[in-house]
């Protein structure tokens, strides 16, 4: 029987083995992107290196997503190793698609590479017949958060309920089976070393707002319309003033856009549409928050004499990381990248939909430092492949080896020991719950 150690040297010099293509496929990725729920191309691509290691897998989950499963020798938990399929829309970024703006302005072709040099690893090495368990092989859609308006549609036709790929995953029970999962993220951080852990993340609730005025003429008689614009800008404006009186604890952040402004300019605007988002470090936080800023968007369309329709979305939990598996995760990192190189974080205002996992099971959602730029920015992009996509993935794969072997020691005594903090149904209801929908007219 080999010992753990070499299981993670066999499965480590594999992926260097296949380094270079994996590589090449995380690249092809890069200048292929697509935003959430239209990622067709991208998942033909993990599809097709799927059906290339002969690891079975469905697809079509959460509309875009797919999920391969390899079995251990023997029967135990299964480790989920995830990667998300999207892209965000960034104006200007040097591989963003010229007819759509999409573009990896954060990395997530280097996730998808990740995931599947684990796989590559896991099944060329021939490890998975001494570990116990299995391991699913997941792409998620959508965990940027973005296109709210086209994403409601879509649940309004009836195609999905959340607007998040990872919420999905759980309501359809694509990780009913999963007991522990875990995925890493590429970061531009400089002070993050080259692998960040722990750390916690804002939660987060979307609204879609639309103002509805009455159309005239803007020079002949704006007098007989409704300027839906100008309901939008003292809705905006109204937000700004109450941000003295959220707490720093508490890290509030607001940042809504206009999507829509008017039909012409030489019409007085009718139909105004925005999108926000609302975070916080806590549930209570963000949603306190959300309704100030129902507050200020009444009062915008209320100054003119409008109405204002407002949707508010359930988005992400904020994220809890399972501090047994870090322990794990870390001596396999500070093994690949020295010790030094190793940073704990603290707080982090984003959002990510891995947080909605960590809700229901133990997850580690660690970072790797491979890129340059500022995250969801023109110049973000991902300079060390070997690191981003190679070194991150044994840090993984060695993870998922210590889980699974010894009969699935660790991941039975972490799964044993882990209170969720919520149930798979009390999650659902808690993120129904923030859904609302209403109309304020004067």
């Amino acid at each position: 029987m080999p010992t753990t150690q070499e299981l993670k040297a066999r499965v480590q010099s594999e992926i260097d083995r296949r380094g270079q293509d994996l590589i090449a496929t995380t690249k092809h990725i890069l200048n292929n992107p697509e935003p959430g729920f239209r990622e067709v191309k991208t998942a033909r691509t993990v599809a097709q290196n799927f059906q290339a290691m002969g690891i079975p897998y469905e697809e079509g989950i959460g509309i875009t997503g797919l999920k391969g499963m390899l079995n251990g020798g023997s029967s135990g938990p299964t480790v989920a190793v995830m990667g998300e399929l999207d892209s965000l829309k960034v104006l200007g970024h040097p591989h963003a698609d010229p007819d759509t703006t999409a573009a990896h302005a954060c990395g997530h072709h280097c996730q998808i590479g990740m995931m599947l040099a684990v796989a590559a690893g896991l099944t060329g090495s021939g490890v998975m017949d001494d570990l116990a368990g299995r391991v699913a092989l997941i792409a998620v859609p959508a965990e940027e958060y973005i296109e709210i308006e086209f994403r409601d549609d879509l649940r309004r036709e009836g195609k999905l309920e959340f607007l998040g790929g990872k919420p999905e995953f759980i309501r359809l029970g694509a990780l009913d089976d999963v007991d522990l999962a875990m995925m890493t993220h590429t970061s531009s951080n400089s002070d993050e070393g080259k692998l960040a852990i722990g750390g916690t993340n804002n939660g987060i609730v979307a609204k879609r707002i639309q103002f509805n005025g009455r159309a005239s003429h803007a020079g002949g008689a704006p007098h007989a319309g409704v300027n839906a614009l100008n309901a939008a800008m003292i809705a905006l404006n109204a937000i700004h003033a109450q941000r003295e009186t959220y707490r720093d604890h508490d890290t509030i952040r607001i940042h809504p856009i206009i999507t829509r402004g008017g039909a012409s300019v030489n019409s007085v605007p009718a139909d105004v549409r925005m999108e926000t988002f609302v975070r916080g470090r806590s549930v209570e936080a963000f949603l306190a928050a959300s309704d100030k800023v129902d507050r200020a968007l009444r009062a915008g369309a209320m100054a003119v004499g409008g109405s204002v329709d407002i949707t508010t979305l359930p988005g992400y939990m904020p994220i809890q990381n399972d501090e047994s598996m870090l322990q794990l995760y870390r001596a396999n990192a500070a093994g690949l990248v020295g010790e030094e190189n190793i940073v704990r974080l603290q707080h982090r205002t984003g959002s990510t939909d891995m947080g909605d996992v960590s809700q229901i099971m133990p997850i580690i959602h660690p970072y790797v430092v491979a890129a340059t730029g500022s995250g969801h920015g023109d110049d973000y992009v991902v300079q060390d492949y070997e690191l981003g996509v190679l070194t991150a993935a044994k840090a993984m794969a060695a993870t998922v080896v210590d889980l699974l072997a010894d009969g699935a020691r660790h991941a039975g005594e972490i799964k044993e020991r882990y209170r969720a903090p919520m149930t798979k149904s009390e999650y659902l209801s808690v993120m129904r719950s923030m859904h609302k929908e209403a109309t304020y007219t004067r």
